[in-house]
């Protein structure tokens, strides 16, 4: 990873656990953090690269095999769409901007109630 992403990295919506470096080494953390507890892949529907940027429209795809930070495991299946943008800067990943189903997340995950029309 570290010929691939630059050592100053910026991630622009870092995860919201807490104690995770900056940098580098935050995205090697939460890397870490989530293929062991969300193992599975990412299905890219789209990217499109233009000047120093590249955009991506993805599906990661897996399912909630151990716990993450403050969230036991469900064993739920796990899909959440994101469109990220990548700044390239020497041929590395020098920023991150991204749009993710953080509340489509949160529900398969158990963390947050799925919204829906009232038992009868």
């Amino acid at each position: 990873m570290d010929e691939l992403v630059a050592e100053g990295y910026i991630d622009h919506n870092p995860l919201p656990f807490p104690g995770l470096a900056s940098g580098r080494e935050g995205l090697k953390e939460s890397f870490e953090i989530f293929w062991k507890a969300t193992p599975g892949r990412h299905e890219i529907h789209d990217q499109i690269a233009e000047g120093d940027k590249v955009v991506t429209r993805l599906t990661g795809i897996g399912a909630h095999e151990d716990d993450l930070p403050g969230i036991p495991r469900t064993g739920n299946k796990l899909e959440m769409t994101a469109t990220v943008i990548h700044r390239i800067e020497n041929g590395q990943l020098a920023e991150k901007w991204s749009d993710k189903d953080v509340l489509g997340f949160l529900q398969q995950l158990e963390v947050l109630p799925r919204l829906g029309p009232p038992d009868s």
